[in-house]
């Protein structure tokens, strides 16, 4: 491989980047970002990563217009010290390598596939947030080349997520052997893809190479959940992303569980102390973008059913109850599994208090998930992702697609509650998304 006196390595061509739960479909057949002029630099002495690329996101709309292209940055360094990020200089050829040589590496043969392989085994220094170690596996092929490796990281939906790269079509650059084709998979699904034209070992301008802007400074604490009461016994909770906690005369049904375990935890408190009295029964899964999804975890661990789109009942089941021995979190300590029930277009949850209908929302390019949420009596519609776009950004297709789905199913609203608050943080008004819909043509 020519690691041997390897301290850095510099390797460019093209790339594209699966929207890992942020695609359309959330599983198989992933949406992808391409990035242009591939370049990535390792500096396996600091240990460092920086790459970049010229980035192009695929169309709101199959067969619309692409969007603006920007710019593709990744960095990992001190600064992001998550086995996470880490992974990404380790699970390198050269730093497997590296790696195994440090730490004390075991060796076996095994086969795959009926191939023969030698596999080197490695525990990085860094702790899981459960206190278990993590383990890196690497494939060693006939050529002693390193053809596959392997690690698993936690996730706080996917629990232990299994992370694999694959090395092809290696050539040799002064001596240092490069794959021509690189790979990675998440849970079996490829996420990442580039084929190298070029690499630069130890290159003599590394530290040019490897300037660039430090890594976004990690967001603000979340303020405190509060709740504002919409109507009797609805209220909109804020915070961060917007939840709704609706009273029926046994139960409450929560709209939405937070971006994180901390948000889940705030909506589960902020909800008992409106209705100390009742139990949570269900919590609604607007759709399974990751950033929506993990604040379940916390209602998971107390019980509660997830009521999600049909055509995400699968992906929410089976993500949600794998093993979660790395991730450490309350969910893992109640040895809960999730219980997932399916909306197939429509469902009605009502008793002589309250009505809640759940709605699939049809032909939207954002996700083939979404449910939106509606309170006959009270004319209040909850939504996400259909809010209004940032300062001089175009409005997003996905308006209209809504304005369709709700003359569909005949919903006349006069509030709009949206997960994402607008600024200043308000419930919105019909006028407000009749507004949006003009902008569209403009």
């Amino acid at each position: 491989m020519g690691v041997a006196g390897l301290n850095s390595i510099t390797y460019a061509g093209a790339a594209a980047l699966g929207n890992f739960g942020q695609s359309r479909t959330i599983s198989f057949g992933l949406a992808s970002t391409s990035l242009k002029d591939y370049l990535r630099t390792i500096d396996f002495t600091a240990p460092a990563l920086r790459a970049r690329a010229e980035s192009q996101p695929p169309a709101l709309v199959r067969g619309g217009p692409l969007p603006p292209a920007g710019k593709y940055n990744q960095i990992v360094n001190a600064s992001t010290p998550a086995w996470s990020q880490q992974m990404e200089i380790w699970l390198t050829p050269w730093g497997f390598l590296k790696g195994a040589a440090a730490n004390n590496a075991t060796l076996k043969k095994t086969k795959v596939n009926g191939v023969e392989y030698k596999v080197l085994t490695w525990t990085p220094p860094q702790k899981s947030p459960s206190g278990l170690p993590y383990k890196v596996s690497g494939y060693i092929d006939a050529d002693n080349l390193v053809e596959h490796t392997e690690t698993w990281v936690d996730h706080p939906i996917l629990g232990d997520l299994h992370q694999e790269f694959f090395y092809k079509n290696y050539q040799s650059f002064n001596g240092v052997m490069v794959p021509a084709r690189i790979s990675q998979r998440q849970i079996s699904m490829e996420t990442f893809v580039a084929t190298i034209g070029g690499a630069l070992p130890n290159p003599p301008d590394l530290a040019q190479r490897m300037e660039g802007p430090p890594p976004p400074a990690p967001p603000p604490p979340l303020p405190p959940a509060a709740s504002e009461k919409l109507a009797d016994g609805v209220y909109r909770i804020t915070g961060g992303y917007v939840s709704l906690a609706v009273e029926f005369k046994d139960y409450v049904v929560v709209l939405e569980s937070g971006q994180s375990e901390a948000r889940g935890l705030a909506i589960l408190a902020e909800t008992k102390k409106l209705f100390p009295a009742k139990k949570i029964k269900y919590v609604v899964l607007s759709h399974p973008h990751f950033d929506h999804m993990m604040g379940l975890p916390p209602f998971i661990a107390e019980g509660i059913t997830i009521l999600v789109d049909d055509n995400a009942k699968f992906f929410t089941d089976a993500s949600l109850g794998t093993p979660r021995t790395l991730v450490g979190d309350v969910m893992a300590k109640s040895k809960k599994k999730p219980r997932v029930e399916g909306v197939i277009d429509m469902m009605e949850i009502k008793d002589e208090t309250h009505s809640l209908m759940l709605y699939h929302v049809n032909k939207l390019e954002h996700s083939d998930s979404m449910l939106i949420a509606y309170l006959p009596k009270e004319k209040i519609l909850f939504s996400a992702d259909f809010g209004a776009p940032p300062a001089g950004q175009p409005v997003s297709p996905s308006i209209a697609t809504l304005m369709a789905n709700l003359d569909q199913y005949g919903i006349d609203f006069e509030r709009h509650v949206t997960v994402h608050a607008p600024t200043p943080d308000r419930v919105l008004t019909k006028q407000d998304l009749f507004e949006l819909a003009k902008r569209i043509s403009q």
